[in-house]
């Protein structure tokens, strides 16, 4: 399914395309849950009144919540923010503070284990015979260490930008990643604000990956969108490619 108000770049305009991770190439929360299980279990083990704090109602999301207010700097870092967590549980709980790197650790190693979508390495085996990939992610997936790694050029997080979508300056460190102009590269994503209408504002081209079939929520133009990546290999491509 395919459905858009604004005009679609001929292939032959597009020099390299970017591509959101999470939810977009394979649904993030349950990786997350799973992760943060591991993590909880993890600290029953090595800091049990830290995991007994961890437990209570309110309390992850209001220590989240604290230290997001005490560092606005680095929003865009979720291994930070996620490392200082745990940090502030540790403390609160009376345990051993400097257990965070290793408990980061056990948290980080789960969050990779992620599981694409069905349609996705092949989409993205057609797509990178014809451009080079580039993923570009606010999360902290280590996707070039994974096995659909291989079909991308490079990646560029917001951590290592140092700013998160849609600030325009990730998509133009993106384009120079490229080596190419940001009206040359396609963007696609998952979210509307973060993916669509940030690069779109930065300049480029896009491609919105709505995998519910959810209502365009802006008010700005309706992208080209698409129920899975198949078929935005299909309508660059064509299906004989």
């Amino acid at each position: 399914m395919s459905c858009s108000n604004s005009p679609f770049p001929e292939p032959s305009h597009i020099r390299a395309i970017t591509l959101d991770l999470d939810d977009t190439l394979w649904p993030v929360w349950p990786t997350i849950h799973k992760a943060e299980a591991h993590l909880l279990a993890w600290l029953q083990v090595h800091a049990p009144r830290a995991a007994a704090h961890w437990q209570q109602p309110g309390v992850p999301q209001a220590l989240r919540a604290a230290v997001e207010a005490a560092h606005p700097d680095r929003l865009h870092d979720l291994s930070f923010l996620r490392k200082q967590t745990i940090a502030q549980v540790l403390q609160a709980a009376g345990e051993d503070v400097a257990l965070a790197e290793p408990a980061f650790a056990e948290f980080f190693a789960v969050r990779q284990q992620v599981e694409p979508y069905p349609e996705v390495e092949e989409a993205l085996r057609r797509l990178a015979a014809r451009w080079p990939l580039i993923a570009l992610s606010n999360g902290n997936a280590q996707v070039m260490q994974m096995p659909v790694g291989r079909y991308f050029h490079s990646a560029l997080g917001a951590r290592e930008a140092g700013v998160a979508k849609p600030d325009a300056r990730i998509f133009a460190q993106a384009a120079r990643q490229a080596g190419c102009a940001l009206q040359e590269i396609m963007h696609v994503g998952d979210d509307p604000l973060l993916d669509v209408d940030g690069a779109r504002q930065a300049g480029m081209h896009v491609a919105w990956i709505n995998r519910e079939g959810a209502h365009w929520p802006l008010v700005t133009a309706v992208p080209r969108q698409f129920r899975e990546l198949t078929a935005l290999a299909d309508a660059l491509l064509g299906r004989q490619d």
